[in-house]
């Protein structure tokens, strides 16, 4: 095959992907989905960008509730403060929940909901990817009575991805206002939801009195974050804050304060071996020393 039959095929192939970019005579708004059959959906999207997409109802929603989660009272108190300004139609801001990992940002924001159900509160979990359809979402649920939450789990952006700028004009400046029944709700290992680099230092400035300003490309990665009103930070656990955590679980699973006291060596154990003492690791540990014991 000569250079321009190679050429030629990679183009067609490069068109091939653009069409399947690109909103044909088929596209079709985000359709609603049976909003009695779950207090949680999923917004699922055909392929191409612009192709459409739904809401599909969440069918086995997770348990968790707030008396579950140990050693993160503070968090707890200002994001249900928030959440009970929001579900009663007050105003509320949007939120940020970042920190360590593993500390319990998303089953916070999971025991809310289980919390609020009942007075209208609801969550539809969308991916990063399909941020672009953010628009489209909020006006699906702009007529409903329910209260709204749109849940981003672990968000983070690398540089150029489309989402970005369909939350950022969310949050606030776009010329849309967006519904006063929908709240923003994301969780990220970042504060600042975007890569940083040693060499964005340099865009600094230093005046002559000493202080320091930051260049445009670090204001531009602020910005994000800085959209949403209410940041909740999580902290690493101590040693003491581990046994808690794991404590409750084992409880929840039905061990003995006895075994619970006995398994304290073992907790310790399986947090060195993971290098982490977090509450992901402390409910992990629970289901296996639960299994072996049952």
């Amino acid at each position: 095959m000569s250079s321009v039959d190679q050429l030629l095929q990679r183009a067609e192939t490069l068109l091939q992907r653009l069409d399947g970019l690109l909103p044909g005579p088929d596209s079709q708004p985000v359709r609603a989905p049976d909003w009695a059959a779950s207090i949680a959906f999923r917004y699922r999207r055909r392929s191409g960008l612009l192709q459409g997409g739904w809401l599909e109802p969440v069918r086995h929603v997770a348990t968790i509730h707030l008396a579950d989660l140990k050693e993160v009272d503070p968090q707890k108190d200002r994001l249900t403060r928030n959440l009970q300004q929001f579900v009663a139609g007050r105003s509320a801001n949007n939120v940020l929940l970042t920190g360590a990992r593993g500390t319990g940002k998303s089953s916070l924001v999971k025991a809310c909901l289980n919390e609020f159900a009942l007075q209208g509160l609801r969550l539809i979990e969308v991916d990063k990817s399909d941020l672009v359809d953010l628009h489209d979402i909020v006006d699906l649920v702009a007529p409903r009575p329910e209260r709204f939450i749109v849940f981003c789990d672990d968000l983070s952006f690398d540089e150029g991805e489309p989402g970005y700028k369909a939350l950022k004009s969310i949050l606030d400046g776009s010329v849309a206002q967006a519904s006063d029944n929908v709240l923003i709700v994301a969780t990220s290992n970042r504060r600042h939801l975007l890569p940083e680099y040693m060499r964005e230092n340099l865009t600094y400035q230093h005046t002559d009195d000493g202080e320091v300003h930051p260049g445009e490309v670090v204001e531009e990665k602020i910005s994000l974050s800085e959209r949403f009103g209410l940041w909740i930070s999580f902290y690493p656990f101590s040693q003491e804050e581990y046994l808690t955590i794991a404590a409750q679980w084992l409880r929840s699973f039905g061990v003995s304060e006895e075994a619970i006291a006995a398994a304290r060596p073992e907790a310790l154990v399986w947090a060195l071996e993971r290098g982490s003492r977090s509450g992901r690791v402390a409910y992990q540990f629970a289901r296996d020393y639960a299994g072996r014991h049952a």
